[in-house]
Protein backbone atom coordinates (compact mmCIF):
# COMPACT_ATOMS: atom_id res chain seq x y z
CA UNK A 1 0.00 0.00 0.00
CA UNK A 2 1.36 3.28 -1.03
CA UNK A 3 2.05 5.46 2.32
CA UNK A 4 1.83 9.05 0.38
CA UNK A 5 -1.42 10.43 0.73
CA UNK A 6 -3.08 11.04 -3.05
CA UNK A 7 -4.95 14.64 -3.33
CA UNK A 8 -7.28 15.41 -5.76
CA UNK A 9 -5.56 17.65 -8.17
CA UNK A 10 -6.06 21.69 -7.78
CA UNK A 11 -6.00 23.79 -10.65
CA UNK A 12 -2.97 26.48 -10.14
CA UNK A 13 -4.29 29.29 -8.37
CA UNK A 14 -3.03 31.73 -11.36
CA UNK A 15 -4.23 29.45 -14.08
CA UNK A 16 -6.03 32.12 -17.19
CA UNK A 17 -4.41 35.40 -15.03
CA UNK A 18 -1.33 37.57 -16.65
CA UNK A 19 1.40 37.22 -13.67
CA UNK A 20 4.71 39.43 -13.14
CA UNK A 21 5.58 42.87 -12.64
CA UNK A 22 2.73 45.06 -13.52
CA UNK A 23 3.63 47.61 -16.01
CA UNK A 24 4.21 51.38 -15.45
CA UNK A 25 1.33 53.76 -16.62
CA UNK A 26 3.00 55.91 -20.35
CA UNK A 27 2.64 59.32 -20.27
CA UNK A 28 -0.20 59.91 -22.36
CA UNK A 29 -2.16 56.95 -19.83
CA UNK A 30 -1.51 59.54 -16.86
CA UNK A 31 -2.41 62.68 -18.40
CA UNK A 32 -5.43 60.91 -19.67
CA UNK A 33 -6.44 59.39 -16.34
CA UNK A 34 -5.55 62.95 -14.55
CA UNK A 35 -7.92 65.05 -16.67
CA UNK A 36 -10.74 62.31 -16.63
CA UNK A 37 -10.62 62.50 -12.52
CA UNK A 38 -10.00 66.28 -12.53
CA UNK A 39 -13.28 66.67 -15.05
CA UNK A 40 -15.32 64.34 -13.08
CA UNK A 41 -14.57 66.27 -9.72
CA UNK A 42 -13.34 63.52 -8.21
CA UNK A 43 -11.16 65.14 -5.49
CA UNK A 44 -10.26 61.78 -3.26
CA UNK A 45 -9.46 60.07 -6.38
CA UNK A 46 -7.43 62.93 -8.09
CA UNK A 47 -5.31 63.38 -4.74
CA UNK A 48 -4.86 59.22 -4.28
CA UNK A 49 -3.32 59.07 -8.20
CA UNK A 50 -1.12 62.21 -8.32
CA UNK A 51 0.12 61.45 -4.87
CA UNK A 52 0.47 57.66 -5.77
CA UNK A 53 2.36 58.69 -8.42
CA UNK A 54 4.58 61.40 -7.02
CA UNK A 55 5.51 59.58 -3.60
CA UNK A 56 6.42 56.01 -5.34
CA UNK A 57 5.14 54.47 -2.45
CA UNK A 58 3.95 50.59 -1.99
CA UNK A 59 0.16 50.84 -1.65
CA UNK A 60 0.55 49.86 2.52
CA UNK A 61 2.32 52.96 3.06
CA UNK A 62 0.37 55.11 0.60
CA UNK A 63 -3.15 54.22 2.45
CA UNK A 64 -1.23 54.74 6.10
CA UNK A 65 -0.26 58.08 5.18
CA UNK A 66 -2.38 60.82 7.91
CA UNK A 67 -2.73 64.28 7.10
CA UNK A 68 -0.19 65.07 8.91
CA UNK A 69 2.74 63.11 7.44
CA UNK A 70 2.31 66.06 4.44
CA UNK A 71 1.05 68.89 5.92
CA UNK A 72 2.93 71.31 7.73
CA UNK A 73 1.15 74.10 9.40
CA UNK A 74 -1.54 74.86 7.14
CA UNK A 75 -0.05 73.99 4.16
CA UNK A 76 0.87 71.03 2.06
CA UNK A 77 4.68 70.14 1.89
CA UNK A 78 6.38 69.82 -0.93
CA UNK A 79 8.82 66.97 0.21
CA UNK A 80 7.56 64.22 2.85
CA UNK A 81 9.19 61.41 4.55
CA UNK A 82 7.34 58.27 6.19
CA UNK A 83 8.77 54.85 7.47
CA UNK A 84 8.41 51.95 5.07
CA UNK A 85 6.80 49.16 6.83
CA UNK A 86 8.27 46.72 5.11
CA UNK A 87 11.73 47.76 5.28
CA UNK A 88 11.54 50.17 8.49
CA UNK A 89 13.35 52.27 6.69
CA UNK A 90 12.77 55.94 6.09
CA UNK A 91 11.83 56.96 2.76
CA UNK A 92 11.52 60.71 1.29
CA UNK A 93 9.59 61.79 -1.78
CA UNK A 94 8.70 64.93 -3.94
CA UNK A 95 5.14 66.35 -3.65
CA UNK A 96 4.84 68.30 -6.84
CA UNK A 97 2.47 71.56 -6.92
CA UNK A 98 -0.36 69.71 -8.52
CA UNK A 99 -0.16 66.83 -6.53
CA UNK A 100 -0.25 69.51 -3.32
CA UNK A 101 -3.55 71.26 -4.87
CA UNK A 102 -4.95 68.31 -5.10
CA UNK A 103 -4.14 66.92 -1.35
CA UNK A 104 -5.61 70.91 -0.03
CA UNK A 105 -8.70 70.40 -2.18
CA UNK A 106 -9.58 66.79 -1.14
CA UNK A 107 -8.70 67.53 2.60
CA UNK A 108 -10.56 70.66 3.00
CA UNK A 109 -13.91 69.01 1.15
CA UNK A 110 -13.91 65.61 3.39
CA UNK A 111 -13.12 68.19 6.62
CA UNK A 112 -9.75 66.01 7.82
CA UNK A 113 -7.95 66.85 10.74
CA UNK A 114 -4.31 66.38 11.07
CA UNK A 115 -3.99 63.28 12.95
CA UNK A 116 -6.90 61.42 10.31
CA UNK A 117 -5.94 58.95 7.26
CA UNK A 118 -5.40 60.92 3.95
CA UNK A 119 -7.84 58.60 2.51
CA UNK A 120 -10.20 57.04 5.25
CA UNK A 121 -12.30 53.87 4.50
CA UNK A 122 -15.83 53.94 3.98
CA UNK A 123 -16.30 52.56 7.23
CA UNK A 124 -15.82 52.93 10.76
CA UNK A 125 -13.94 49.53 10.98
CA UNK A 126 -11.44 50.31 8.58
CA UNK A 127 -9.12 53.46 9.20
CA UNK A 128 -8.37 53.89 5.68
CA UNK A 129 -8.98 52.61 2.16
CA UNK A 130 -7.88 48.71 2.56
CA UNK A 131 -4.68 47.61 -0.17
CA UNK A 132 -7.91 45.67 -2.33
CA UNK A 133 -10.24 48.83 -2.48
CA UNK A 134 -6.90 50.20 -4.03
CA UNK A 135 -6.17 47.59 -6.50
CA UNK A 136 -9.82 47.90 -7.65
CA UNK A 137 -9.93 51.86 -7.85
CA UNK A 138 -6.42 51.27 -10.00
CA UNK A 139 -8.23 49.13 -12.19
CA UNK A 140 -11.08 51.31 -12.50
CA UNK A 141 -9.18 54.23 -13.60
CA UNK A 142 -7.33 52.03 -16.23
CA UNK A 143 -10.32 50.81 -17.49
CA UNK A 144 -11.97 54.06 -17.74
CA UNK A 145 -9.15 55.58 -20.16
CA UNK A 146 -10.04 52.57 -23.05
CA UNK A 147 -6.80 50.24 -21.69
CA UNK A 148 -6.64 46.82 -20.83
CA UNK A 149 -6.14 46.67 -17.13
CA UNK A 150 -4.76 43.11 -16.77
CA UNK A 151 -1.27 44.33 -16.58
CA UNK A 152 -1.88 47.22 -14.32
CA UNK A 153 -2.14 47.34 -10.59
CA UNK A 154 -1.58 49.30 -7.69
CA UNK A 155 2.24 48.68 -8.22
CA UNK A 156 2.24 50.49 -10.97
CA UNK A 157 2.06 53.85 -10.18
CA UNK A 158 5.09 52.93 -7.76
CA UNK A 159 6.64 52.08 -10.68
CA UNK A 160 6.10 54.79 -13.12
CA UNK A 161 7.46 57.59 -11.43
CA UNK A 162 10.58 55.84 -11.06
CA UNK A 163 10.83 54.15 -14.42
CA UNK A 164 10.46 57.56 -16.01
CA UNK A 165 13.56 58.95 -13.78
CA UNK A 166 15.68 56.19 -14.99
CA UNK A 167 15.19 56.31 -18.38
CA UNK A 168 15.55 60.03 -18.86
CA UNK A 169 18.94 59.55 -16.47
CA UNK A 170 20.08 55.81 -16.28
CA UNK A 171 21.34 56.53 -12.46
CA UNK A 172 20.41 53.72 -10.90
CA UNK A 173 21.22 54.82 -7.52
CA UNK A 174 18.65 57.61 -7.42
CA UNK A 175 16.03 55.29 -8.38
CA UNK A 176 17.28 53.28 -5.28
CA UNK A 177 17.33 55.88 -3.07
CA UNK A 178 13.39 57.15 -4.53
CA UNK A 179 12.34 53.59 -4.19
CA UNK A 180 13.98 52.98 -0.62
CA UNK A 181 15.40 49.66 -1.81
CA UNK A 182 18.51 48.48 1.13
CA UNK A 183 20.08 47.24 -2.37
CA UNK A 184 20.59 48.45 -5.77
CA UNK A 185 19.99 44.58 -7.07
CA UNK A 186 16.82 44.99 -5.78
CA UNK A 187 16.26 47.90 -8.20
CA UNK A 188 17.69 46.43 -11.33
CA UNK A 189 15.34 44.25 -10.89
CA UNK A 190 11.94 46.15 -9.98
CA UNK A 191 12.75 48.48 -12.65
CA UNK A 192 13.38 45.06 -15.24
CA UNK A 193 16.97 46.74 -16.64
CA UNK A 194 17.56 44.70 -19.38
CA UNK A 195 21.17 44.06 -21.20
CA UNK A 196 19.96 46.44 -23.86
CA UNK A 197 19.51 49.04 -21.49
CA UNK A 198 23.41 47.87 -20.31
CA UNK A 199 24.81 48.35 -24.08
CA UNK A 200 23.12 51.36 -24.78
CA UNK A 201 24.95 52.85 -21.47
CA UNK A 202 28.18 51.41 -22.66
CA UNK A 203 27.84 52.86 -26.36
CA UNK A 204 27.17 56.33 -24.95
CA UNK A 205 30.91 56.31 -22.66
CA UNK A 206 33.67 56.80 -24.75
CA UNK A 207 36.98 55.96 -23.02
Amino acid sequence: MNATATHPSRAPWNRGRLTGQKAPLRLHEIYAIRVRLQLAGRKRDLALFNLAIDSKLRACDLLNLRVQDVVHGTQVASRAIVMQQKTQRPVQFEITEQTRRALTEWIAQSKLATDDHLFPGRSRVARHLTTRQYARVVHRWVREIGVDDTNYGTHSLRRTKATLIYRRTHNLRAVQLLLGHTKIESTVRYLGVEVDDALVLAEQTEI
